[in-house]
């Protein structure tokens, strides 16, 4: 279970493009993982036998890199909760309390809100 504040995934003030770049982090954590880790265990799937990657005190851990391993033996890491906490601590706003003002400020002005 993750644990974590309520703040942990703030995006106040995160423009599109920000969350996007959050969201392509997020999936590139599990690529990461597979790519810096050094030992890998097997793991039986319905079809085959798979390497996933582990720590190296893992049960039945195998010192490995992805690059021994068949891109059809892989088995890729899911995407967790835990990927995109950390691609939002990892990333910053662009948008600032300024910007907010101005937009309120025009929008307001160009009568484009009505009440």
């Amino acid at each position: 279970m993750l644990s974590c504040s309520a703040d942990c995934l703030s995006t106040r003030s995160y423009s599109g493009s920000d969350i996007a770049i959050v969201v392509r982090d997020a999936l590139m954590q599990p690529v990461r993982k597979v790519i810096s880790a050094t030992h890998f265990r097997p793991i039986e799937t319905p079809t085959s036998l798979k390497w996933e990657p582990c720590s190296p005190g893992a049960e039945g851990a195998v010192e490995k890199t992805y690059m021994d391993i068949g891109s059809d033996e892989l088995h890729e890491p899911p995407l967790k909760m835990s990927d995109f906490v950390r691609a939002v601590q990892g990333a910053r706003p662009t948008v600032t309390s300024e910007d907010v003002r101005k937009h309120e400020e025009w929008t307001n002005d160009s009568g484009e809100l009505s009440s």
